[in-house]
């Protein structure tokens, strides 16, 4: 027998969310979830409520995938339309933004790592200050997504997915003080 959420099945039942099979899906996606988390929220705390958002838009939203996407497309097309609502709800209650904990690396020096952690840093904040449309789609296409996974994430064309990169790389370049 296959999973619930197997291609040929085509929908998550009711029965495969609640009976633990949802639990190993979060698993499966934690680094996935928690990178597009932090393209939305600098605070750990508040990405971690993010985090119980997404879990539950998308306990929600299974049941009603028809498998026209791939799972791993579907989860992060949820997850990033609750960073969305997460941000346009936060710029009306904005709140003071924490910086990231720094991660540690035992393989670097210290001064090798907080140069990396500055760039990280840096990069970070730079696509956070990106518009909305253009974060959405650095995000994806960081995490390995195609630009037709993309499309299909974010509902829009292949050739959009391509001009948004496009517009991205040179507000990177630009905002990270790089030749355009």
């Amino acid at each position: 027998m296959c999973e619930p959420w197997c291609p040929h099945r085509w929908r998550w039942t009711d029965e495969a969310v609640r009976e633990g099979e949802f639990a190993a899906l979060l698993h499966e996606h934690a680094g996935l979830l928690s990178r597009i988390a932090a393209s939305y929220e600098a605070d750990p705390s508040l990405r971690d409520d993010l985090l119980q958002d997404v879990a539950l838009a998308l306990w929600k939203a299974l049941p009603a995938w028809r498998g026209d996407a791939s799972l791993k497309t579907f989860v992060a097309r949820v997850a990033h339309n609750r960073g969305a609502s997460h941000v346009i709800g936060r710029t009306r209650h904005p709140r003071a933004q924490a910086l990231d904990e720094a991660l540690a690396d035992p393989t670097r020096g210290p001064e090798s790592h907080a140069q990396l952690e500055q760039k990280r840093l840096r990069l970070q904040d730079a696509v956070r200050a990106l518009p909305l449309n253009l974060r959405q789609t650095v995000t994806l296409a960081l995490e390995g997504f195609s630009q037709q996974d993309i499309a299909e994430a974010l509902g829009i064309s292949a050739n959009n997915v391509a001009v948004r990169l496009n517009r991205a790389r040179k507000a990177l370049k630009t905002a990270l003080g790089e030749p355009a």
